[in-house]
């Protein structure tokens, strides 16, 4: 790779990104959420084994420590939320280890907000409200569940196909990636190749009703067809995901079984076991009911200025960096 000082993306894109932050600042300031601010860096990492945390080796009082790069500002947000029970916003650079192409950085910037007493409906509309004055004009936003995406571009039912009929579909269609007995992994295989790249052309849409292996820290439902689905949306714009939201899970215990259920599925995978942050599941139990999101500022900013790959809305993305 040449040496360069220069940034990635021009000026204009980055004054764009300027008036998105003062847009919603203002947004929120309307509504009295309280923007925030927490540490990037945790003793305590992701167990999710989908996504891989960045370590920092760091000296915390003469001892070498290894802390962790947030996936997201989740686990330290909700600390704040069962102390001090307001809605609150935060906007800030989130780390994914591994994570580099057309749409994806290892650092990027997330906008992840929690409003106490929300339901996940109300939050919804209150996306679509975000969403609208980004972009500057009014936004409808399509519904759809992940069951009929799946049927609709994959022409399976998600929950029933076995892994053998998701391997063999990902062979069809030159996924050639060994996910073993993996079923949630298969299905977000082909979810992500086959389904995704159609959502959102048409209308920004709200995939809802996710499978129960996705639910991480949202709470689970049973569905109209007797499904155990997950209490969630994402939402897609022109194929692009753009935000993911819970109907958020405040139950310590729950949480530390699926905390502890990932590290056994990592050990098993290969990847490095996550220290659990006891802190968030202390402060689980005192949770306001709540909804929570968490948008993605880089992908977003691409809508608004048309732009099709990150490096053109980040000045200095990986490896330039």
């Amino acid at each position: 790779m040449s040496t360069t000082y220069q940034p990635t993306c021009t000026l204009q894109t980055a004054q764009a990104r300027a008036a998105m932050y003062a847009t919603i600042r203002q947004f929120f300031a309307e509504r009295q959420v309280l923007e925030v601010q927490t540490p990037v860096m945790s003793q305590a990492g992701n167990t999710d084994i989908f996504l891989q945390s960045v370590s920092s080796n760091v000296t915390v009082g003469d001892h070498p420590t290894t802390y962790y790069l947030h996936t997201s500002p989740e686990f330290a947000m909700k600390r704040l939320l069962a102390a001090w029970q307001v809605p609150m916003y935060q906007i800030c650079p989130v780390f994914r280890d591994n994570e580099i192409g057309s749409r994806h950085n290892i650092e990027f910037t997330m906008l992840e907000w929690y409003r106490p007493n929300f339901s996940l409906d109300e939050l919804a509309k209150e996306t679509n409200d975000l969403v609208s004055a980004v972009l500057g004009y009014p936004v409808i936003f399509d519904h759809y569940r992940y069951v009929d995406a799946f049927m609709d571009f994959v022409k399976i039912h998600p929950f029933n196909a076995s892994c053998d009929t998701l391997k063999a579909i990902a062979k069809d269609n030159g996924l050639n990636i060994d996910l073993g007995e993996n079923h949630q992994g298969w299905l977000d295989l082909l979810f992500s190749h086959l389904v995704e790249p159609n959502l959102g052309k048409a209308l920004p849409t709200l995939i809802y009703d996710y499978p129960v292996a996705t639910a991480a820290l949202a709470k689970t439902v049973t569905d109209k067809d007797g499904n155990r689905v997950a209490r969630r949306f994402e939402l897609y714009i022109n194929g692009l995901e753009i935000a993911n939201a819970y109907d958020e899970l405040a139950d310590g215990q729950a949480l530390r079984l699926r905390f502890d259920e990932d590290n056994v599925a990592r050990k098993k995978r290969g990847l490095p076991v996550m220290p659990i942050d006891e802190n968030l599941l202390a402060a689980c139990d005192a949770l306001p009911a709540c909804s929570g999101i968490a948008l993605g500022i880089d992908r977003l900013l691409m809508i608004k200025t048309g732009k099709t790959h990150i490096r053109d809305v980040i000045a200095l993305p990986i490896p330039h960096a």
